[in-house]
């Protein structure tokens, strides 16, 4: 990744190099009474140190001149030299072209998610969205983390859980620019999480995405509990507050343990870890539709248990009647260990 000093050392060299052949053309045109092409050739072959056939003799202002601004070329070239071989030796040209084949990459993304800052919110989703198999581009604009995602993540285990992070594809830049946002894939993603540090930053984000994409789900990450309702007002579907969460979660262990241990079973917090997976009435096979969830039988056949169902009219039921027939908008939430829910998937999702 060019660091902010590289990209100004390039920006410096291209202007010494203009600004010098810009000094030659006026210096040969006002001393020599070149006309501009004259000017520019002479300027040219000067700074770049050719020795084609100069077109006229000089006169000794010509010639004092041109000694004067062969020396200040001299220090041109020199600078311009040593920022390319910084690149070559440094391996920067090879670094902007991933960079390129990595936008080329995302922009052939569809469905996926972005996620707005990689500090420890956005790494533990990151690492939750992968383990789900849902394609991710994370937009940072910390130097430090970039280059840890780009030289040291790539295939590496991200968060120390043991599972290896794969390839990670990342855009550097300000989340809360649109055009950022844009190389991002914002208009063809599924859903943004938000998990900027400052509050103010991630309204910003929520505006922008929902202005550059009305369908996307937008999960905000909030430090006031006064930001909740402005975060939606700014268009988040949800907001979430981590440190509201760990002080519940902590508060909760004293009064229900043995809730909590659960509930980290189902979170992945835990190390015998249960999934909590759901299932729409769409997805469920052809042959399963219209069936009771008696006749489904999950328990018997794959050891998972269906212990809740949203309904089409957003109704959640805990622990529906076995006589209940799943309908179109229904959602079953299906519990189990990574065994049960792979059976699970097996028998009753359509493939």
């Amino acid at each position: 990744m060019l660091r902010p000093s590289q990209i100004n050392s390039l920006k410096y060299a291209a202007g010494l190099t203009l600004t010098s052949v810009a000094i030659g053309v006026t210096g040969f045109m006002t001393i020599e009474h070149f006309n501009v092409p004259d000017a520019f050739y002479m300027s040219v072959i000067t700074v770049s140190g050719g020795g084609y056939e100069v077109l006229r003799p000089l006169s000794q202002a010509g010639r004092i001149f041109t000694s004067f601004y062969i020396l200040y070329n001299l220090l041109v070239v020199a600078y311009l030299v040593s920022v390319i071989t910084t690149f070559i030796f440094d391996g920067e040209l090879r670094k902007i072209f991933k960079m390129y084949r990595t936008d080329q990459e995302i922009k052939r993304f569809s469905g996926h998610v972005i996620i707005c800052g990689f500090g420890s919110n956005g790494r533990k989703a990151y690492q939750k969205l992968l383990n789900n198999s849902v394609r991710v581009v994370v937009i940072e604009q910390n130097e430090q983390l970039i280059r840890q995602l780009s030289e040291g993540y790539n295939g590496a285990d991200i968060d120390g859980d043991g599972v290896p992070g794969g390839k990670i594809f990342y855009v550097f830049g300000d989340a809360t620019l649109d055009p950022v946002m844009e190389q991002a894939g914002i208009g063809r993603a599924s859903a943004i999480i938000a998990a900027l540090p400052k509050d103010s930053d991630n309204m910003s984000v929520a505006l922008s995405a929902r202005a550059l994409n009305p369908r996307l789900n937008i999960i905000a990450r909030a430090s006031e509990k006064t930001s909740e309702r402005k975060l939606i007002a700014a268009g988040a579907n949800s907001v979430v507050m981590p440190d509201e969460i760990g002080g519940s979660h902590m508060a909760d262990l004293v009064v229900r343990p043995e809730v909590i241990r659960f509930l980290d079973l189902i979170s992945g917090l835990s190390a015998d870890k249960l999934r909590l997976e759901e299932l729409s009435f769409q997805q469920l096979r052809r042959e399963m539709q219209g069936r009771s969830i008696r006749e489904l039988d999950v328990r018997s056949l794959t050891g998972a248990n269906v212990i809740a169902l949203r309904q089409q009219n957003g109704t959640l039921v805990v622990s529906p009647d076995a006589n209940y027939c799943p309908a179109i908008g229904d959602v079953l939430l299906v519990l189990g260990n990574e065994t049960q829910i792979e059976a699970f998937e097996v028998r009753y999702r359509q493939l």
